[in-house]
């Protein structure tokens, strides 16, 4: 009984990549296992706070503002670090997505999320549809949702940015190398969850350019997407948002029994 529901799993045999930081695996590790697949962590990039004056000062103005805007769970995780989280009456509180509503749960604070877990859908709230004359605290890291602060900006609004976090490149240990290049032998079989423009291009500089077409990506938008094809990837599915079972669901429907 049980190998046959081993069999019916969509991913039985496969490897999927994780580039999530040292540390964030355990959401696409579980979602992984549930479709059969073994999942390689990669961590080519490291989350680093910015605990210097200039974050600290930006991050008090920006939670001073009329709305706070959290884009990933690490600028919950790292504004946390730098000060407390602490709701003021009449204040809108929003979140990119559900992972990092539910990082912002965590501290206490009840935040609103939209279906459409990107830049985009958070544009599209309802909070923010008025918002000329107010001042929007955007919390976040340098780099990535280069949409939000100058469509903010256009519709009235002063966006105090406070970049709370950044992202550092790191080599992979020769033990991830040597296990990435043994999983790369059958790489019909290896599947890249994307979710991080920064993370590809780290991982990126540290493989052969060869051979990229063969294995698969799953990206968490359409923009993600581009990214992989423009880095040479060809097998590409996209998900509706970067939730870890979104991107396994993607990538089921789109290559298992096709490979």
């Amino acid at each position: 009984m049980s190998r046959l529901a081993d069999q019916a799993l969509p991913l039985q045999h496969w490897t999927v990549l994780s580039l999530r930081p040292r540390g964030q695996h355990a959401g696409l590790r579980a979602a992984a296992t549930r479709s059969g697949a073994r999942l390689l962590a990669l961590s080519p990039i490291a989350i680093d706070i910015l605990d210097d004056s200039d974050a600290r000062q930006s991050l008090a103005a920006a939670l001073a503002a009329d709305i706070l805007l959290f884009t990933s769970p690490n600028a919950v995780r790292a504004a946390a670090a730098l000060a407390p989280l602490r709701p003021r009456r009449g204040q809108h509180w929003l979140a990119v997505g559900a992972g990092t509503r539910r990082a912002l749960a965590r501290c206490g604070i009840d935040a609103v999320a939209p279906a459409r877990m990107d830049s985009e859908g958070l544009l599209d709230l309802p909070q923010l549809a008025e918002v000329r004359g107010k001042c929007i605290g955007l919390i976040t890291a340098p780099g990535g949702r280069g949409l939000l602060a100058p469509s903010l900006a256009a519709r009235g609004a002063t966006v105090l940015r406070a970049n709370v976090y950044a992202r550092r490149a790191v080599t992979l240990p020769p033990a991830r190398r040597a296990a990435l290049e043994q999983a790369l032998r059958n790489p019909d079989r290896v599947l890249l969850a994307l979710s991080s423009g920064e993370a590809l291009d780290a991982l990126l500089a540290q493989l052969p350019a060869r051979g990229l077409g063969k294995f698969a990506v799953v990206a968490a938008s359409a923009r993600l997407g581009e990214a992989a094809r423009a880095a040479g990837f060809t097998r590409i599915a996209l998900a509706s948002d970067a939730r870890p079972a979104a991107l396994l669901r993607a990538a089921a429907d789109a290559f298992a029994g096709h490979d």
